[in-house]
C-alpha cells in the first residue's frame, strides 16, 4: 500500500472520529435537557400526588406511537446496514419508511393535541397538562428535526451520494434518531402508564 493510500486512510478515520465525537457529544447535551425535564416531572409528581394515575390519556395511541416508533428504529438501522454496504436502493427505501413512520408518530400526536384542545385542556390547564405538553412537545421538534434531517438524506441518496466507504451522515442521524426513540421510550410510561 502507498504512503498516499495509507495518509489518506488515517485522514477518514480522524475526520470519522471528529464526526462521531461531536455527535456523541451533542446526545449528551440533549440526554442533559431530557433528564432535567424528567427530573421536573418526578419532583412536581411526588409533590401533588393527583398527578398521577391519570385516566384521560389515550394509552392505545400512545402505544401506537410506541410501535411506530420502535418501527422506524428498526428501519433506521436496515438503512445503516444498506449504506455500509453501498446498497443505494436499499438506503432510499429504508430511509423513506423512516421518513414516513416518523410523519405517522406527528399524525398520532396532532390527533391527540387535537382531541385535548376540543376538551379544553390546554398547557395551562393543570400542573400536570404543563409537564405533558412541555415534555411531549419537546419531543416532537426533535422529530421534526430528525424529518429535516432524514428527508435531506432521502434526497442525497437518490442521488446516490453515499457509497460503502462514504456513509457518515447516515450512521449519525442513525445514532441521532435511536437517541429520539429512546426518549418516547422513557416519556411513554411516566406520562401514560405510571
Amino acid at each position: 500500500m502507498s504512503r498516499v493510500a495509507v495518509h489518506v486512510k488515517s485522514e477518514d478515520r480522524e475526520r470519522w472520529e471528529n464526526v462521531s465525537f461531536g455527535m456523541w457529544l451533542f446526545l449528551a447535551s440533549e440526554v442533559m435537557f431530557f433528564t432535567a425535564f424528567f427530573a421536573m416531572y418526578i419532583i412536581l409528581r411526588n409533590a401533588h400526588p393527583a398527578m398521577a394515575h391519570r385516566t384521560d390519556l389515550n394509552v392505545p395511541l400512545g402505544c401506537l406511537n410506541t410501535l411506530i416508533l420502535i418501527t422506524s428504529s428498526f428501519t433506521m438501522v436496515l438503512a445503516v446496514q444498506a449504506s455500509k454496504s453501498g446498497d443505494a436502493r436499499g438506503l432510499s427505501r429504508n430511509l423513506l419508511l423512516t421518513l414516513l413512520l416518523a410523519f405517522g408518530f406527528l399524525v398520532v400526536k396532532a390527533f391527540e393535541y387535537t382531541h385535548k384542545f376540543e376538551h379544553h385542556i390546554f398547557p395551562s390547564t393543570d400542573l400536570f397538562w404543563s409537564c405533558y405538553f412541555l415534555l411531549t412537545g419537546f419531543h416532537a421538534l426533535h422529530i421534526i428535526a430528525g424529518i429535516l434531517v432524514l428527508l435531506v438524506l432521502w434526497v442525497r441518496s437518490l442521488r446516490k451520494s453515499f457509497t460503502a466507504s462514504y456513509n457518515s451522515p447516515i450512521e449519525m442521524t442513525g445514532l441521532y434518531w435511536h437517541f429520539v426513540d429512546l426518549v418516547w421510550i422513557f416519556l411513554f410510561p411516566a406520562l401514560y402508564l405510571i
